[in-house]
């Protein structure tokens, strides 16, 4: 069914040109409207009792939605032509930024996966007496509430929440399943008059609860703190704080659906081999400590995991992708948006990444400011740190002249610029920047007064397949003409080097290499390399006995790189038994040299001469031998039921 839709002026404060929208998106649209949300809300409600329809105002989303679901139609889709484009100092030159927006917005948007939390409402309270007793107070009406104080003082006589005293050694889980362990841990005793016993100190008491209100002031309980699901916390000498965190925390019971942002695929994970350490990119960069080590991988709590899509940027084989929504409907954003701006007319358009933070700086900037020029589209994404190089890249080789990421007050900003750098690196220039920009009026000063590079791709790309396939097509299609380029230390793409003078060709790297990079050659002593699978995870140079091998970061555009090709290769040691070719001929002539009557196990010229033997062979010589451990006397006869008999006539 082919989607209706409706666009109106906002009271004639944008111009819209409908039969070119309809002709760059395949959509029908409507007639102009001037106030599609007030005096002319019955022709919405016609056109949605219809079906099909998508309104071009996000703003008036939520009145639209109450009216579809009072005249029992579905609820529309919404696009935001009017703050990203209509309201602009540059309105002359909207209507290609208007397509490629509402194309993006008809993509059909993955569901999410998601599993449920539930939190019963028990609530651990932490801080000074004051503080504590005085939220325990607000909450246990809604809560069940257990304060913890750090030393005894004038327990309050209440049977509303609970009290106790000690010391908070370790503290672990998610909303819904938090565990304590208390130290110094006393209760209060009922009964009694005057201020409340408690029972005798003990260490290691443990506890579970469902959300945890911290009100202590001191060091936080959890790395990125604001990022753990379940953790309040709140200055207490902030009032308004103190009540903010109040009123969040009394909102945490119930059944909540919890996203599950990344999915990982532990298969193709590099993380270790044979207990050799490997990479490490995304334990480095998570923030909230969801990823920790499990033996060859990774492993990801998916409860613990605040979905701010680093490890996804960073790991070199995709065994972490980005899952909310998933890496190919990034991609496919992406191209939607440059393919309809150029189909519409559109030149040399940049692409503007942000959160919900730059979404609210770019509605603030429209309202009241000069808004975005019409050459800058936004893409709105959940995570800023997802978008790593090969989306940069991506961006830019599907047609876009560059690419801005707008930073928000809590951005990584350290892995995006390590994504930045090797973007520059693999393709020179400044043609991907971080904003990092607070004030809207400043932002649009900023995108007005840059100067827009006006070259433009001949043939943009279609971006499908992995990051790293995605990433090598960009590149080769940026700079046709490149061959090698060097880039920084511990990017995902380079070059083993192997010292051919001290490899003894012992294999230990290829027999652990985690892409397939490094492997063996089964007729020849032979190390061959495939420059495009290798990860740069280091575990080669880690494993190598002899420290032959160091590693080269680099992308190599040519050909070569998709094939094998000989790092170092020796000539085959011939069986002095059979002639059959196996081992090194130089590794077997150095340990004749270095054993052969030097050690007692070699010290006649037969047992040396093993050494020189195939496998076949010496297992032969071996068992002939006269001295051969393994040879036993005459094997004693069979005992038959005459020979028990006959000894029992004996006896």
């Amino acid at each position: 069914m082919k989607k209706t839709l409706l666009i109106c002026d906002c009271l004639g404060t944008q111009n819209i040109d409908g039969d070119a929208l309809g002709a760059a998106t395949g959509l029908e649209c409507s007639r102009m409207h001037t106030a599609l949300c007030q005096a002319q809300a019955d022709l919405a409600a016609k056109a949605m009792a219809k079906g099909g329809v998508m309104i071009a105002c996000q703003q008036e989303a939520s009145r639209f939605a109450d009216l579809a679901e009072d005249i029992g139609a579905p609820i529309p889709d919404f696009v935001d032509i009017r703050d990203r484009a209509g309201w602009t100092a540059d309105a002359a030159h909207t209507t290609a930024k208007m397509a490629a927006l509402v194309a993006d917005a008809a993509l059909v948007m993955p569901q999410p996966k998601t599993v449920d939390v539930v939190s019963q409402g028990t609530c651990l309270i932490l801080g000074a007496p004051d503080a504590a007793f005085g939220a325990a107070e607000k909450l246990a009406d809604i809560l069940a509430v257990t304060v913890l104080v750090s030393q005894p003082a004038d327990m309050p006589v209440t049977t509303r929440y609970d009290s106790c005293v000690g010391q908070l050694r370790r503290v672990a889980g998610t909303l819904g399943q938090f565990e304590v362990t208390i130290d110094a841990f006393q209760q209060v005793l009922p009964g009694g008059r005057g201020t409340p016993a408690l029972t005798a100190p003990r260490d290691g008491a443990q506890s579970g609860c469902d959300l945890i209100l911290d009100l202590t002031g001191d060091t936080p309980l959890f790395p990125a703190p604001d990022k753990r699901d379940g953790y309040v916390r709140a200055d207490p000498d902030s009032l308004p704080a103190v009540a903010d965190a109040i009123l969040a925390a009394s909102q945490m019971v119930g059944t909540f659906e919890k996203p599950l942002h990344v999915r990982l695929e532990p298969s193709l994970c590099a993380h270790s081999r044979a207990e050799k350490p490997a990479c490490s990119n995304c334990l480095n960069v998570c923030p909230t400590g969801a990823i920790l080590p499990a033996g060859e991988h990774v492993s990801v709590d998916p409860l613990i995991c605040a979905g701010c899509g680093a490890c996804s940027a960073v790991c070199p084989s995709g065994a972490i992708t980005y899952d909310a929504p998933p890496l190919d409907h990034v991609f496919r954003r992406i191209y939607t948006l440059a393919t309809t701006y150029r189909k519409a007319g559109g030149q040399t358009g940049t692409l503007l990444v942000h959160d919900g933070h730059g979404a609210e700086m770019i509605r603030l900037a429209a309202r009241f400011g000069k808004g975005l020029p019409a050459h800058v589209i936004p893409l709105e994404i959940d995570a800023l740190a997802m978008f790593g190089h090969a989306e940069m890249l991506a961006a830019l080789a599907s047609g876009f002249a560059g690419v801005d990421i707008l930073l928000a007050p809590k951005s990584d900003r350290d892995v995006l610029q390590t994504q930045v750098d090797l973007t520059a690196a693999i393709w020179s220039g400044d043609h991907v920047a971080l904003l990092d920009i607070t004030d809207p009026d400043r932002l649009s000063d900023h995108l007005f007064d840059r100067n827009v590079p006006t070259t433009q791709l001949a043939a943009p790309i279609l971006p499908q397949g992995s990051r790293r396939q995605i990433t090598r097509l960009a590149a080769k299609t940026l700079q046709p003409q490149a061959e090698i380029t060097p880039l920084p230390a511990h990017a995902p793409y380079g070059a083993v080097i192997v010292d051919t003078d001290a490899c003894t060709l012992c294999l230990a790297c290829a027999s652990l290499c985690p892409s397939g990079a490094l492997v063996d050659n089964p007729d020849k002593p032979q190390l061959r390399f495939q420059e495009d699978a290798c990860l740069q995870c280091g575990l080669c140079a880690n494993v190598c006995p002899e420290n032959a091998i160091t590693l080269q970061p680099q992308l190599n555009l040519t050909d070569a790189a998709l094939s094998q090709v000989v790092l170092h290769e020796e000539e085959p040691f011939a069986c002095v038994e059979c002639g059959s070719l196996f081992g090194v001929k130089s590794t077997v002539e150095r340990i004749v040299e270095k054993l052969a009557g030097n050690h007692a196990m070699f010290a006649n010229p037969a047992a040396a001469r093993m050494i020189q033997m195939c496998e076949n062979c010496r297992v032969q010589a071996q068992f002939h031998s006269q001295d051969n451990p393994f040879t036993g006397g005459e094997r004693p006869a069979v005992r038959t039921t005459e020979d028990y008999f006959s000894k029992r006539k004996d006896h």
